[in-house]
């Protein structure tokens, strides 16, 4: 299986068992996140009520390499707000686009907005 980079809907999907987890390969070694979506999972989870233990215990038993989102990523994500506007997509939307781009490999996502896209990132709908 090759490496895709997360959205942060692609591994909540996974985490909730909502439709099309089943597509979100998180213990093959081959999953990334930017740090940008890793925090946004957090946030997520923290506002769900799980305590910051069950947050980390959680996560940490996922085979995911997280990201680091550095000043250049943070500058390609910003340059995509002109062509990502039309389409609603977030900082934390741009975050995995960029990060993706970069290293090259497709973007999973449960937001069906992305596959209009056209920016040179493979976009992998699970839904």
């Amino acid at each position: 299986m090759s490496a895709v980079m997360l959205d942060t809907s692609a591994l909540l999907a996974y985490l909730n068992g909502e439709a099309g987890a089943d597509k979100v390969s998180v213990n093959s070694g081959n999953a990334r996140i930017s740090t940008v979506n890793y925090s946004e999972t957090v946030a997520v989870l923290t506002r769900r009520g799980m305590s910051a233990a069950e947050v980390r215990t959680i996560l940490s038993s996922l085979l995911l390499e997280v990201v680091g989102f550095d000043r250049d990523l943070a500058e390609a994500a910003g340059f995509m707000i002109t062509t990502t506007k039309p389409f609603g997509l977030s900082l934390g939307d741009r975050a995995c686009l960029a990060t993706a781009l970069r290293e090259g490999i497709p973007a999973m996502t449960a937001d069906r907005a992305w596959s209009g896209l056209g920016i040179g990132v493979p976009i992998q709908l699970i839904r």
